[in-house]
């Protein structure tokens, strides 16, 4: 596994896996998120290891939300600081949106963990880890019921890869815009966002950082009009179809699929 031949049929995939390893030996990364990131992974064989033309305009109407908003925050926890510290610090940038940390599993110094490998990739300012700026939205059981006062609590809108649903829908439930990025199209979290990008949030965060950049210019009404003509529920129907066509496809091949 340390070395990963360009040839490999699923090469990204073996990175993407390694990422993940790392990531639990830093003590960024918990089990359960290798475990979450299985699960995505077979919805991610569905859509052909790919990002659909779904995707593609979930990604585009997700970048339009994050430039008009007042006050823009991408949550981050284990798995996606492990998977794209890049992506995500320069989404902040080209957005001016605020990074914050918010864990599902809070270990003993795991934000600290995160926080810091998210500044080594040039990250200025990190929220989610001081005790004295945090503050609980209702109805989350979970301890992602924590956030910083400075960042999702007054947030407008919330990008949330790999997030869990019950905070999903307290955020909808405070009037926020929530972006999502999950391969899961039947998720709580994708059936209760604003926009979900129904893809692999290493190829989707690159992709809504070109997208920003290349919509920054644009009149605020032109953005609006992406983020107010987007039907999420259509999105994700879509998004399902395309599996079940590619499964009867597959299907359809019969033995040359297992050559």
């Amino acid at each position: 596994m340390d070395e990963i031949s360009p040839n490999h049929p699923r090469a990204e995939s073996l990175r993407i896996r390694k990422r993940l390893a790392e990531g639990m030996r830093a003590g960024m990364v918990v089990p359960e998120g290798l475990a979450a990131h299985g699960r995505g992974e077979a919805f991610d064989y569905l859509l052909g290891e790919r990002t659909t033309e779904f995707a593609r305009e979930a990604i585009e109407a997700a970048a339009a939300a994050l430039l008009l908003a007042s006050h823009p925050v991408i949550s981050v926890n284990g798995n996606t600081a492990a998977l794209v510290p890049e992506a995500v610090v320069e989404l902040s940038e080209v957005t001016g949106a605020k990074i914050e940390v918010n864990l599902f599993h809070r270990l003993p110094g795991r934000e600290a963990l995160i926080a810091e490998h998210l500044k080594k990739h040039g990250g200025r300012e990190v929220l989610g880890v001081k005790e004295e700026d945090a503050v609980r939205i209702p109805e989350v059981q979970s301890d992602r019921r924590r956030v910083d006062r400075k960042g999702i609590f007054s947030a407008d809108v919330v990008l949330v890869p790999l997030e869990d649903g019950d905070r999903t829908e307290a955020l909808r439930a405070l009037g926020k815009r929530v972006v999502a990025v999950d391969l899961n199209p039947l998720s709580r979290t994708a059936r209760a966002a604003t926009i979900t990008v129904v893809d692999n949030v290493a190829r989707a965060l690159p992709l809504m950082v070109e997208e920003c950049r290349r919509m920054k210019g644009l009149p605020r009404e032109e953005l609006r009009k992406k983020v107010e003509g987007f039907d999420n529920g259509r999105n994700l129907r879509e998004s399902l179809r395309l599996m079940c066509r590619r499964l009867v496809e597959l299907s359809e091949k019969g033995e040359d699929l297992f050559k």
